[in-house]
Parts: C-alpha cells; sequence; structure tokens
C-alpha cells in the first residue's frame, strides 16, 4: 500500500506531536512537497541541527514507503503521492530519510558515514503525530533535531506557521 510500510519498528527514538491550523490534505502535500524540495538539497549542517562535526555539509535523500519497500521521491512519486492525496488524504504516512554528510578538506568534499531514519507520520483533524526511528549511523543530525528541521521547512511554505510542536518523548 502506497504510504505505508508493513516494518515499521513499534519502539521508536522520538515522537513528536504537532498542532496544526490547515487540513490533513493540505498538510500532506506540503509534507510531500517539503521532502520533495529537500531530496538532494545540500546544507551546512549548522542550518540542520546543533553541529558535531565542523565545516560539514548534509544532504537528504527521502523515499516513500510502499508496503516492504521505499520509493525516492522523485517527481513521478511526487505526482502519484498528490495525486493519492487528493483523492482521500492518508491516516499515517512513513518516509525514509537517508542523510549524507560531507567534510570540507583542502577544498575537497569528503564524504563521512550516512544516517537512516524512518519517519511516520499520522494524520487527525488539527494534530499530527511524526514517530523517528534511528535506523543506523552516526547520528550526526539527531532524531531530536530532525523533527524540528522538518517543522521549520513545512512552515516556510505558508505565510504564517502552520505547525506548533508539543513534544511528547
Amino acid at each position: 500500500m502506497l504510504g505505508f510500510y508493513n516494518n515499521f519498528p513499534t519502539s521508536v527514538h522520538k515522537i513528536v506531536r504537532f498542532v496544526t491550523s490547515i487540513s490533513e490534505k493540505t498538510l500532506q502535500r506540503a509534507l510531500v512537497e517539503t521532502f520533495h524540495k529537500l531530496n538532494n538539497g545540500t546544507f551546512s549542517l549548522e542550518e540542520v541541527a546543533t553541529p558535531s562535526v565542523p565545516q560539514c555539509t548534509v544532504i537528504f535523500e527521502f523515499g516513500v514507503a510502499e508496503d516492504d519497500d521505499f520509493n525516492y521521491l522523485d517527481e513521478e512519486e511526487r505526482s502519484r503521492l498528490l495525486k493519492a492525496i487528493g483523492k482521500k488524504p492518508f491516516s499515517t504516512m512513513d518516509f525514509l530519510c537517508v542523510i549524507r554528510y560531507y567534510k570540507l578538506r583542502n577544498g575537497t568534499r569528503t564524504p563521512l558515514k550516512f544516517d537512516y531514519y524512518m519517519l511516520r507520520f499520522s494524520f487527525n483533524k488539527k494534530t499530527a503525530q511524526m514517530r523517528v526511528f534511528h535506523e543506523k549511523g552516526l547520528m550526526y543530525v539527531s532524531h531530536k533535531d530532525l523533527p524540528y528541521f522538518i517543522a521549520d521547512k513545512i512552515n516556510a511554505q505558508f505565510c504564517r506557521r502552520v505547525l506548533r510542536a508539543q513534544e511528547v518523548a
């Protein structure tokens, strides 16, 4: 089933609840658009999280779940997801977030390890919940920072703040 990962872990590292002023459908569209725009975008580590590695850049890769796999969120998957949301919003959406790190050394970009996160979004009227599971990696971007970075990017799409975090665990 599109948007749902059958093997999402029951035990997660972080849960954040958001109060929202927009509809589930609008929020889901904004989420898909945000992940699509973030794909292969380059950021300094300072823009994303409290940096632990100086002069480090971050590149995101997002995929959407479909049964037991994740599909890279390219233009085709983006269109497919937006069409599905248009028919009926999801109650749950799962994503894979791969974060690649690069260190600048003598003007050359040297790759470091990756982080692999699974994200589960559950939607209700006026609330959304994000569950974050860190699969593997060094956690240069921590499971504590990632939900707030994503929420900030979603909020940036609107003229007012549409997501307000209420930390759960």
